[in-house]
């Protein structure tokens, strides 16, 4: 049995043990806090938490008079059909807005709110783009409510959809996991019925904001239940960059007709584009038998069929925008992260993003859709991966397939990839096309 200097002794080894562990601790949370600290804006510390990205949806609820719940939603919905009565029969009987009138700032405080980070967080200590691509959709939207809001109204009778991603270019690769993040963006075209807005994301770190990336919707107003186009108010450039602005919309409107008009949907190749394929055709030609049908694939090459991923999701009531259709952002997560799987599992390493191009929303997708999404490397240079991310909807009953959206993406691996080499003629013009959006990429990059 111990004595009574073994207790005491026992007693102050005992305290000298929870005295070290008490200023491990210490050490530990001040490391963690001077941490965390470095990656809080000081806009969040003195604690403007008026908008964040996480109120901006119930923002968007309450401009449209939408509900949270399931069965009030849909009665909601319906009641917003007698909102009709408040549109405005044309352009020029709506209150002219400047862009200071939609600019709008919201943040994501990662560094600042630690219970948020899990949403946000990927298994390679980064942030996940896919919710990013989320938050700027939801954004882009409120913006536009902000340029169009009657604050005579209590709901608008606008339904502001996205029509179209025009460009999303990345200025930087890293995103941090802990650090606070600004949204700012406000409208910087407008035309009759649509809205362009423009978006800028940056992060706060080492003691200041950097930029991220800058992002451009096209978004269109539609009548209360979304079945005709609407009007929306003009918009009065106040200053020089306003105006540059307003021109660039015009000249990314006047683009936008050009490449659809030359959409190889439409048209031929052009000439270039035609030796380009054969040269790709006849390269994969057996010297031996020459023969047509004899294809062999070049040397460091990998044919198109085998570069596909493909992926589906049931959608559930629980991704509904505010209009009970599946959210917008939700499609581009989607498209996104089975585009980035795809241009993984091809280059054999993780890429990096960078340029979304063209994200063109042909179709709603109803809640209860079977979303079929399908993934493809169609063009391949040096270290980079276009993909090309098609989804459309099927019908159960009628067996009916249906194009929702096509998205584009442009990602940048560590290493030289294999080249992609099509075999019919569908494929070498998914392949032209790829390439069409990899070149106009790279101009953008210059």
């Amino acid at each position: 049995m111990p004595n009574a200097k073994q207790l005491i002794q026992s007693a102050v080894d005992g305290l000298l043990v929870a005295v070290r562990s008490a200023a491990s601790l210490s050490r530990r949370a001040l490391c963690i806090s001077s941490t965390s600290h470095q990656g809080r804006a000081p806009d969040m510390n003195d604690g403007n938490r008026d908008l964040l990205v996480s109120n901006v949806r119930n923002r968007l609820r309450e401009i449209v008079g939408a509900s949270t719940n399931w069965s009030d939603h849909q009665q909601a919905m319906t009641e917003r059909a007698s909102l009709s009565s408040q549109l405005a029969k044309g352009q020029d009987e709506m209150p002219v807005r400047t862009a200071k009138d939609s600019y709008t700032e919201v943040h994501l405080p990662l560094g600042s709110d630690p219970t948020i980070r899990e949403k946000y967080l990927n298994f390679h200590n980064s942030v996940r783009f896919g919710r990013i691509l989320e938050d700027l959709d939801s954004l882009a939207v409120l913006i536009c409510y902000s340029h169009t809001w009657n604050k005579e109204l209590k709901r608008s009778p606008l339904s502001i959809v996205t029509a179209l991603v025009d460009k999303i270019d990345m200025r930087k690769n890293i995103i941090y996991p802990d650090c606070d993040i600004k949204f700012t963006g406000n409208v910087t075209w407008v035309g009759k019925t649509s809205i362009e807005a423009k978006m800028h994301m940056s992060q706060y770190h080492n003691g200041a904001y950097s930029p991220v990336l800058d992002a451009t919707f096209v978004m269109v107003a539609r009548d209360p239940e979304n079945k005709r186009a609407a009007f929306v108010n003009p918009l009065k450039a106040t200053g020089p960059k306003e105006e540059e602005d307003f021109q660039n919309g015009e000249l990314n409107k006047t683009r936008r007709m050009e490449l659809s008009k030359a959409s190889l949907l439409k048209v031929a190749p052009t000439a270039d584009e035609r030796t380009l394929v054969h040269s790709l055709f006849l390269n994969t030609l057996d010297t031996k038998t020459v023969s047509f049908s004899s294809r062999v694939l070049p040397p460091n090459s990998v044919w198109m069929e085998n570069a596909k991923v493909k992926g589906l999701e049931i959608c559930h009531p629980q991704e509904r925008n505010i209009f009970n259709r599946i959210f917008g952002g939700f499609l581009m997560r989607k498209a996104y992260e089975l585009g980035w799987a795809n241009a993984c599992a091809f280059g054999g390493c993780r890429p990096s993003l960078v340029a979304v191009d063209d994200i063109l929303f042909q179709k709603p997708v109803e809640i209860g859709s079977l979303l079929m999404l399908s993934s493809q490397v169609c063009y391949t240079e040096g270290w980079y991966i276009q993909v090309r991310v098609h989804t459309e909807v099927l019908d159960p009953l009628t067996r009916q397939h249906n194009t929702t959206n096509v998205f584009h993406f442009t990602f940048r691996v560590d290493n030289e990839v294999p080249a992609v080499v099509p075999r019919s003629y569908g494929e070498s013009m998914l392949y032209l096309d790829g390439k069409r959006h990899f070149d106009e990429t790279m101009r953008g990059q210059a």
